[in-house]
């Protein structure tokens, strides 16, 4: 049986007409989302295959929940797909997992209030690892996607460490702003959400801002925070910042945020200051897809700066020359891969100190050594370029170079090259001069059309250093090599 599950027919039976679900124009109290998932999952046992995973290609909205609900009551294996995906894209994914039905905007059933169509796909059956209840591709390549496969146990070990870890309390309202079908928001968000009893409050992407994925309207996201009255979110840096840009601007108070958690990519300090002096609280975590999506967590109730946090009671982390080892069995393996024995190697280099708090320094593949043998992890010097208001994205490179150097995109259009020197200058000044960026140029936003940066907005490397190879490859230009000391 499903924990998620097992709570929603309790709180059905413990508060009924308490709000559990809700959009900006409609409600659904627990008994009535409890009965919408029993009817959902009555409609698609009848009309789904009787093998092969089953896809979503849905906006955020009640009715995703709803079918990924009912699914988990049919124990048929789901593959969330992005909306941000190309056709190529899905259509590898769908592929790969052996896809048989998809489920997607249209006409033919009715699902929390909204017309859904459930389609059959001709893939050919695949044999996916002996419980799996969810598939995630953790970049969405063309060429050869990487699907993890997790059981729904995996998946709620995740959920129920993090209301152990946050507390019932914090289970006010919750607003997702990443899609649901990406597993952080799935897995992190509306899981633990259910289980604690609160309120997940759903719009549509487009609604709060997200009509381009990848360039969002901070200032109707902001609106749409305070308005859904939301206390906790789940947002990378990048939201984060604009987020916090959107609330200088206008002068809106977020008085309602009680938590949020920011992950997906390396937090700078400096972030999170400002986010707690602008009343925003906070606080960062760090995961991957092959461990649920969470690995380790701050809260207001166990913080340090310079960590992502305490590792979650369910998961036990070794550090092994150098790089984090998460276990005991976080995920089931690949699709089409070997079953997954065991611990994981993560690739993340890290520490593990003594009170429990994990730090994270940067990706094991990603370490650049410099022509002076000095080690820097890219992640962290972006954190601090991430962490000015005029720079919107960041790859640091100088693999064998005398320094570093960077490839920027700006935050907003129309910016000088004086401002981005000047954003770049402050970022340097807090680094040691070794690991300073002496060698920039601007690009346009990374797009993830071209698979220039992953599903959570991570620069991908190779791609990046192909497009801008005469660039990259030429050290000598614009150069001001560090000391060596």
């Amino acid at each position: 049986m499903s924990l998620v599950l097992d709570a929603l027919a309790h709180w059905a039976a413990v508060k009924p007409e308490a709000t559990a679900l809700k959009s900006s124009t409609q409600g659904w109290s627990w008994a009535r989302l409890a009965a919408e998932v029993e009817r959902v999952s009555g409609i698609l046992r009848e009309r789904l295959p009787a093998d092969g995973a089953v896809a979503i290609l849905m906006d955020n909205s009640p009715a995703f929940v709803v079918a990924d609900l009912a699914l988990i009551a049919l124990q048929r294996a789901t593959l969330p797909l992005p909306l941000f995906f190309t056709e190529t894209q899905r259509r590898s994914a769908c592929q790969s997992a052996g896809v048989r039905a998809i489920l997607h905007d249209g006409e033919g059933i009715i699902v929390a209030g909204q017309d859904v169509t459930l389609s059959a796909l001709p893939a050919p059956p695949v044999e996916l690892h002996k419980g799996t209840a969810k598939v995630t591709f953790t970049s969405g390549s063309t060429g050869d996607p990487k699907g993890v496969c997790l059981s729904q146990a995996q998946m709620e070990a995740t959920a129920a460490s993090l209301v152990r870890v946050l507390g019932t309390d914090l289970a006010g309202v919750h607003m997702p702003v990443l899609p649901l079908s990406v597993l952080l928001e799935n897995v992190a968000g509306l899981y633990p959400i259910l289980l604690a009893g609160g309120v997940y409050h759903v719009a549509g992407l487009a609604e709060i801002g997200f009509a381009q994925a990848f360039a969002p309207d901070f200032g109707l996201l902001t609106a749409k925070i305070a308005e859904a009255r939301a206390t906790s979110l789940i947002l990378v840096p990048e939201i984060l910042r604009g987020v916090l840009a959107a609330k200088a601007a206008t002068g809106r108070e977020l008085p309602d945020l009680a938590f949020v958690a920011v992950g997906g990519a390396k937090v700078a300090p400096e972030l999170l200051h400002a986010a707690r002096a602008a009343g925003v609280p906070a606080y960062e975590g760090y995961g991957l897809s092959e461990c649920g999506s969470v690995v380790a967590l701050n809260s207001p109730q166990a913080d340090q700066e310079g960590s992502v946090g305490r590792v979650l009671p369910h998961l036990c982390v070794e550090i092994e020359d150098g790089e984090i080892i998460a276990g005991p069995s976080p995920f089931l393996g690949y699709v089409g891969g070997e079953p997954q024995s065991g611990p994981v190697r993560t690739g993340d280099l890290g520490a593990l100190g003594p009170d429990g708090f994990l730090s994270v320094s940067g990706r094991k593949s990603n370490r650049i050594i410099t022509s002076y043998g000095r080690n820097i992890s890219p992640e962290w010097v972006e954190s601090q370029l991430l962490a000015q208001a005029e720079i919107g994205q960041a790859m640091v490179f100088g693999e064998a170079q005398p320094a570093l150097g960077a490839l920027i995109s700006p935050s907003r259009a129309g910016l000088p090259p004086a401002a981005l020197q000047a954003a770049i200058d402050r970022a340097n000044a807090a680094l040691p001069q070794y690991a300073q960026v002496r060698r920039w140029r601007a690009a346009p936003p990374f797009d993830p059309a071209k698979g220039e940066v992953t599903a959570n907005g991570r620069p991908r490397r190779a791609v990046l250093a192909e497009t801008y190879a005469d660039f990259i490859r030429s050290p000598d230009e614009a150069a001001c090599p560090s000391s060596p000391a």
